[in-house]
């Protein structure tokens, strides 16, 4: 298959790059920074343009991941634009893209993300369940699955993917905890009983290939574990996991005081479940926290 790819240079987009380049995919990557691309996915090219694209030829799939870090720095007017652009705004330039194209790619995989749902409390959320709260991150998924829906018209199957946190074993949430943990510094985050849904790197890689592979898979799908954890018992997981103590809970006063509006995305919480993935037949090599955990922090 020819793919064309964005946020190839992101944790899921590496890890699928080498899945579909060592299958003999033909992998194309939009990119800012194209010259970075065949180092960092596994000899893919990189295109800093779609027009680039002309002699290239048909594309079979389109797997848009493109986005920017969403929990690094706190929401000011600033952040929430970038937040924007780089989903939204390059959504609504990649389906304007294909409308273009004479042969339309099959399918268009377009990345969400489990706060679509917005903070959730107890209700547990398969894909049937409405948009939830008002919150920016919220909108943003919102906002972010109806560009990409545009191309439903085209004739294009369109895949919405509601990612939770990627458990990996460098990169992603996990790498920024394992220090902090490590040295018995970690605790829960305000009352700790908020969810987290999770899922395994491998986990990822495995459903979206078999999303991409699966005609009768379209609309919304939630990826991630079908087991989702409260903040208390990942904590105490993780320190288990690592051998040590978990005992400097967050206070929530001051996660809001230093973070604003981003504080939703860790005292607020999804149980989300990935009811769509099983119901279609896809079986989740990590479906439990501790075995995640242990394979990935194995020394």
């Amino acid at each position: 298959m020819r793919i064309l790819m964005t946020g190839g240079t992101g944790l899921i987009g590496r890890a699928l790059c080498s899945h579909w380049r060592s299958a003999g995919h033909e992998v194309i990557v939009w990119s800012r920074q194209p010259e970075r691309v065949p180092a960092l996915c596994s000899g893919a090219r990189g295109i800093a343009h779609l027009r680039e694209l002309a002699d290239a030829g048909p594309l079979d799939a389109v797997v848009n991941l493109a986005g920017a870090p969403i929990a690094d720095r706190p929401w000011t007017a600033a952040r929430r634009q970038v937040l924007w652009r780089s989903r939204v705004d390059l959504t609504q330039e990649l389906v304007a893209y294909l409308t273009q194209l004479a042969h339309k790619p099959e399918v268009l995989i377009s990345g969400s993300a489990v706060g679509w749902y917005g903070d959730s409390g107890e209700r547990q959320l398969d894909e049937s369940r409405p948009a939830g709260s008002a919150d920016f991150g919220a909108q943003l998924c919102q906002a972010w699955e109806q560009a990409a829906l545009k191309a439903e018209p085209l004739g294009i199957r369109v895949v919405l993917l509601r990612t939770a946190p990627v458990l990996a074993a460098s990169g992603g949430m996990l790498a920024r905890l394992r220090l902090p943990f490590s040295l018995g510094l970690g605790g829960r985050l305000g009352s700790g009983r908020q969810w987290m849904p999770w899922i395994h790197l491998e986990d990822e890689i495995a459903l979206i290939d078999f999303l991409l592979k699966h005609t009768d898979c379209r609309g919304a799908f939630n990826a991630c574990a079908p087991e989702p954890a409260r903040n208390a018992d990942f904590t105490q997981a993780l320190a288990g996991a690592l051998k040590r103590p978990a005992v400097l809970p967050a206070p929530a006063w001051a996660l809001r005081m230093a973070l604003g509006e981003m504080s939703v995305l860790l005292l607020g919480g999804q149980r989300a479940v990935p009811q769509r993935a099983l119901a279609q037949g896809f079986r989740f090599r990590y479906p439990a926290l501790g075995p995640a955990l242990a394979q990935l922090l194995k020394r």
